[in-house]
């Protein structure tokens, strides 16, 4: 490691130790290694330009095909559910739930489906696409956490009511969740004293938008991505690492003494 890598190391695990309402915000990168890809689309499975029944994956994982071919979106959504669930956790997921054990004002903001924070133990998480492994009635207030699709009929029905069921994550074409917009507004208003940027490129204005407010109201920024993205030439520091190899690091030099 160069010795200026070696000092943006040292300078954000002080940061970390310092803190007190750290927010995390994390991308398909922190995931890359349990396994999943960092990817295209929703799944990150999907590198070619169609799906075998020749659309678009973002066409095939859209709010506008469940609704008119449910059987083909099940598909694809299957699939990724299969991944995500012989995923498991990695160092980066349980170490910044360590941490919020240790900061109770400690947020995860998540772009990830895969439930990989939430398996790890964090409990301050904000899904902002959902979670692919839980399920909601079309019609009714019907929901069902699932430990993995295969016992389901797929398109599944609601229990309760007998209409469509559909996977609790944010297709194409839809809109963000309410409740989970609501969260992190509350999240912003109360000030984080710390921001991660991890594993994303920072496309979608949400996800960019506290690196920018830590710019504006003189909060460090701390961006851990081997590659370009939205952010990184406003974050205040920066680590070119994979995620789980950067929050090894920071936790070790924030906790010198284990």
């Amino acid at each position: 490691m160069s010795a200026s890598a070696e000092a943006v190391l040292e300078a954000a695990a002080a940061l970390l130790a310092r803190a007190k309402k750290p927010l995390f915000i994390t991308g398909a990168g922190i995931s890359a290694d349990s396994g999943l890809p960092t990817y295209r689309g929703i799944g990150g499975l999907y590198n070619d330009n169609k799906t075998e029944e020749g659309f678009p994956i973002e066409e095939a994982l859209s709010g506008h095909m469940l609704a008119a071919r449910p059987e083909i979106t099940w598909r694809y959504i299957g699939q990724i559910e299969r991944n995500c669930r012989e995923a498991g956790p990695n160092a980066a997921h349980r170490l910044i739930a360590a941490i919020e054990a240790e900061k109770s004002g400690t947020w995860v903001l998540t772009q990830n489906i895969d439930s990989l924070h939430r398996k790890a133990g964090s409990k301050n998480l904000i899904e902002i696409h959902g979670t692919v492994h839980r399920l909601l009635c079309t019609r009714c207030d019907w929901q069902c956490d699932v430990a993995g699709y295969d016992a389901l009929t797929l398109p599944p029905s609601c229990p309760a009511c007998g209409r469509p069921a559909r996977p609790d994550v944010v297709l194409f074409g839809e809109m963000l969740p309410q409740a989970a917009l609501a969260q992190l507004a509350r999240v912003m208003d109360a000030g984080p004293d710390l921001v991660f940027s991890i594993g994303t490129t920072s496309v979608f204005p949400y996800i960019a938008h506290p690196v920018w407010w830590a710019r504006q109201n003189g909060v460090a920024a701390i961006e851990i991505n081997p590659g370009e993205t939205g952010v990184s030439d406003i974050a205040s520091h920066r680590l070119r690492m994979g995620a789980a190899d950067a929050l090894s690091a920071l936790w070790a030099r924030a906790h010198p003494e284990r």
